[in-house]
């Protein structure tokens, strides 16, 4: 993401970012620049997810098995409960639910 052009609506940097300072607008700025980054890697590594969870659930139906294991997934939930507490179940559950895939 790029900065804010603000000149063309009659804003400032400080009131885009909600700052009092213009220090601090330029904090927040660059700060949000980096969350925007970092989101976008986690857009990516999240995707690829998806993709590495398809292989293994057709290899796991082409063996005869089920689509869903839910002892892993339990071992997922687990996982992140445990790095990110009540929010990273949330988020597990957020994750597998997109893996899965159709049901």
């Amino acid at each position: 993401m790029t900065a804010i052009d603000t000149t063309a609506i009659g804003t400032t940097a400080t009131d885009v970012t909600g700052a009092r300072t213009p220090e601090a607008a330029d904090v927040i700025t660059g700060a949000r620049e980096r969350i925007d980054a970092l989101d976008d890697r986690i857009i990516g590594l999240i995707q690829e997810r998806v993709a590495v969870s398809a292989v293994i659930q057709e290899a796991r139906i082409a063996s005869g098995g089920r689509r869903v294991n839910l002892s892993r997934e339990m071992d997922v939930l687990g996982h992140y409960r445990d790095a990110l507490g009540k929010p990273g179940t949330a988020l597990a559950m957020t994750l597998l639910e997109l893996c899965r895939g159709k049901i």
